[in-house]
């Protein structure tokens, strides 16, 4: 992990200090069933987004890489399909994860040495 003052505290979950960014989630029944036909069975990854308003940007840019379960209704976190998302995508999503949970100086000095 190239972001400051992130960790992995538990297997598969990144956290900036006490506050989780991004995590491993496997399907659970309820969400195999709301899913049906269209449940990925590839790896998943869930990452925090800073609105709801975000979230449903990227659901509507590309929903065969991101998309949600009704356990994620109202909550603002995106699910990622990992074998249909680019490395370049991935590193933004993880950056943006990152920066909606970061404490404010701490995301201001990462986006100052970025310019």
């Amino acid at each position: 992990m190239g972001l400051p003052e992130s960790a992995e505290p538990a297997p598969q979950e990144w956290r900036v200090g006490d506050k989780l960014f991004a995590w491993a989630r496997a399907l659970r029944k309820a969400d195999l069933e709301a899913l049906g036909a269209a449940a990925p069975d590839g790896p998943i990854l869930a990452a925090r987004v800073p609105d709801l308003g975000a979230r449903a940007a990227l659901l509507a840019d590309d929903p065969s890489v991101y998309f949600i379960t009704p356990h994620f209704d109202g909550y603002p976190a995106v699910l990622v399909r990992l074998e249909r998302i680019s490395l370049p995508e991935l590193e933004e999503l993880l950056t943006e994860a990152w920066l909606s949970r970061a404490p404010k100086r701490l995301a201001k000095a990462f986006l100052a040495e970025r310019v």
